[in-house]
């Protein structure tokens, strides 16, 4: 790892921790941590929980699959960085994929998202300006205000009802 990408890690404190079931569902937190020039450390038990932290989901998938990814908040990178990132995220699995567009409504500044996923129906929140980003190797994929990734793999096989909202928002 270079300086400067130890530099970044040791400066953010917010970042995504993304792990998958053994069935490779996946599941994506955010997460606090610290940084020793090394290793990544992020608390499990500073807040009260209702369970042992060994029947977190997180810890159960690590133990089930160890293999995670952590990403450092998307908004803090620059917007090459974040688009290759999302990109990566996208084709690797770790975003809600959208399988309709249930409905879209604005407000001044905001975009409210009303989405069926393959993890259930969702509602997120985007700013009016950004737009769903189109992926190089097809599909498209959403932001939110929170950081969390939505992709719709094959928009043109939406129903027309979700093809109708979100064609008003892309070309």
């Amino acid at each position: 790892m270079t300086r400067r990408e130890k530099a970044f890690l040791r400066s953010a404190r917010v970042a995504r921790l993304a792990t998958a079931d053994a069935s490779g569902q996946p599941h994506v937190i955010p997460i606090c941590y610290a940084f020793d020039g090394r290793d990544l450390y992020s608390p499990i038990d500073e807040k009260p929980k209702r369970t042992s932290p060994l029947r977190l989901k997180r810890i159960r998938n690590i133990g089930s699959n160890p293999k995670v990814a952590v990403v450092v908040d998307p908004s803090q990178l620059d917007d090459q960085s974040r688009s290759a990132l999302e990109a990566e995220l996208a084709s690797a699995g770790f975003v809600f994929e959208v399988t309709g567009v249930l409905a879209i409504e604005e407000e001044v500044e905001i975009r409210h998202w009303r989405v069926a996923t393959r993890q259930g129906e969702r509602r997120f929140q985007t700013r009016l300006d950004d737009w769903p980003l189109e992926l190089p190797g097809g599909g498209l994929l959403i932001r939110d205000v929170a950081g969390d990734l939505y992709r719709l793999r094959y928009p043109r096989t939406l129903d027309r009802r979700s093809r109708e909202l979100l064609w008003a928002l892309v070309d």
